[in-house]
């Protein structure tokens, strides 16, 4: 590994434990159609995660450029390059690796689907930007996700099948970091974590009923080996975001059972 790109990755894995917790404020085109609590103000749930101290903070460009520079330096800056919908109405790219380097950012984050008709390009694209990247020694951090095909139209899954085959994926493509759902029981992800020669870490997603839900999910995650967990909406939806993310940052890191939560 080149130098450049260890003290990147050190930067957003700093953690005595060698976890990560990041939280993601990227879900710009997701919620097209109203954006959730949390999302609205972007100044004020920044300035919440912030006083929480996380490891990293992923965001849009266009979120850095507006909002952060008050917290520049505080946590490290991933910048999100994709911009998709479950159901591949929208595709694109939105900054890359140039610009992150530019803007100071840690690393590059790229969001893809795989399974459906749109796999390939999604492949490509992620595989290009591994290659662009490499000239800044600029770690590539995959978001990826599964979709499924039936009645109730395209929708993201977490089963064992499809996140293996997305951790593949994101090992083929030459991926630093791969960041894959949780497939929702410890002997499945382990396995998965185990066959990886690249860091996993599990998606915070979806919301779930309860912040102690969370917490478990985040956990047995952990406990499977996962190296951390970028967390978004279990985290700044809720009504007290910094301690919200104190109690992730606890059982990720720390090893503190959800049980000691509300």
């Amino acid at each position: 590994m080149s130098l450049g790109k260890q003290i990147r990755l050190n930067r957003i894995f700093s953690h005595p434990s060698g976890r990560l917790l990041s939280i993601a404020v990227d879900h710009f085109i997701g919620y097209g159609a109203g954006l959730p609590r949390g999302l609205t103000n972007l100044p004020h749930t920044l300035a919440e995660v912030v006083k929480a101290k996380p490891d990293a903070v992923t965001m849009i460009k266009g979120t850095a450029l507006n909002c952060w520079g008050p917290h520049a330096g505080k946590a490290a800056l991933i910048l999100q390059s994709c911009c998709f919908t479950a159901d591949d109405r929208v595709i694109e790219l939105v900054t890359d690796p140039a610009e992150c380097i530019r803007m100071g950012a840690d690393a590059i984050a790229i969001s893809i689907g795989v399974r459906g008709s749109s796999e390939g390009k999604f492949l490509q694209m992620l595989s290009s930007t591994v290659t662009a990247a490499a000239k800044y020694d600029l770690p590539v951090i995959a978001h990826i996700y599964p979709r499924v095909y039936d009645s109730t139209g395209p929708r993201i899954v977490h089963d064992p099948e499809n996140i293996r085959w997305a951790v593949r994926v994101g090992i083929e493509c030459g991926a630093d970091v791969l960041k894959v759902g949780y497939t929702g029981d410890v002997k499945s992800f382990s396995e998965i974590v185990a066959e990886s020669p690249v860091p996993v870490v599990a998606a915070g997603g979806p919301k779930c009923e309860t912040l102690k839900e969370a917490l478990k999910m985040m956990s047995e995650s952990v406990q499977a080996g996962g190296r951390g967990a970028t967390i978004g909406r279990n985290a700044w939806s809720h009504a007290d975001i910094p301690a919200a993310i104190r109690a992730f940052k606890a059982v990720i890191q720390d090893g503190k059972s959800p049980a000691e939560f509300g």
